[in-house]
């Protein structure tokens, strides 16, 4: 069983770096070790949606997690027309039209405000501009590191990414590809674009 000693790592890594363990070698056990009670329990949501058993034990420097393969995830039920994760996809840096100074600053305040929400949206996806905001540097960074805290997943465009050069500058979340865009988008229940 591999080992995965994310004990030095701040939200969202430890997250960050199961799930990309979990889909490099599905169907695997996995051994995750964290520092915290806030990865603790992120690290064991995330697997648990993704269909694991989460066995949760005291370890030198945090917590081990023993993640085993079990059943697949239950589906959504297809409760009318909202059933399905929310995603908000922001398309830009800026939120509307107009001035751009003034779109930074809304862009801004509506991704803080996500974080006052009872439920914190499923996805954020970002694409085309919209990348430089998951990349150090940008104003909003703290609050999309704390929306991946809360479990939201954090994904942005990696041809944007490369377009625009920042991949090397990519601060919170996991790189994604129009294939998984596309399939997110397509089960959403709801796709916020602000």
């Amino acid at each position: 069983m591999k080992t995965l000693d994310c004990r030095a790592q701040n939200c969202p890594h430890p997250v960050v770096e199961t799930r990309k363990q979990l889909l490099a070698t599905p169907g695997e056990a996995l051994t995750v070790l964290v520092g915290d009670a806030v990865a603790r329990e992120n690290v064991g949501r995330l697997a648990a949606s993704q269909g694991y058993a989460v066995s949760v034990t005291p370890a030198e420097g945090g917590f081990a997690l023993e993640l085993t393969p079990g059943a697949a995830p239950p589906e959504p039920a297809a409760a009318g027309p909202a059933a399905g994760p929310t995603v908000v996809f922001v398309g830009a840096e800026t939120m509307g039209s107009g001035n751009d100074e003034l779109g930074r600053l809304l862009l801004k305040n509506f991704l803080i405000t996500l974080l006052d929400l009872d439920d914190v949206p499923d996805a954020l996806y970002f694409v085309n501009a919209g990348v430089k905001l998951a990349c150090r540097g940008s104003e909003p960074l703290e609050a999309i590191e704390q929306l991946a805290c809360r479990g939201t997943d954090v994904a942005a465009c990696g041809l944007c990414l490369d377009f625009f050069g920042l991949k090397e500058e990519l601060a919170v979340g996991r790189v994604t590809n129009m294939f998984d865009i596309a399939q997110t988008l397509s089960k959403a229940g709801r796709v916020i674009r602000p």
